[in-house]
């Protein structure tokens, strides 16, 4: 069959890439959610408001990060 990937050929890093490109393809109905799942969800939904006022950017996240490796 032409067009099929060897596996065992690829890189961790190909593969990796490989991974990302068939979850990128799913869509979200094509993804089950468990019920754990499905109420971590609906809990994160209902706080998002909330937690929104507590963020801080990447940069800002970031530059701490970086002080507290000093």
């Amino acid at each position: 069959m032409a067009g099929l990937i060897d596996i065992d050929k690829l890189t961790p890093a190909e593969r990796l890439e490989l991974i990302g490109e068939l979850w990128d393809s799913l869509e979200s109905e094509d993804v089950p959610l468990s019920p754990a799942q499905q109420a971590e969800l609906e809990r994160r939904l209902e706080t998002l408001e909330e937690d929104k006022k507590h963020a801080v950017s990447w940069e800002t996240l970031k530059a701490e990060l970086d002080a507290r490796r000093r």
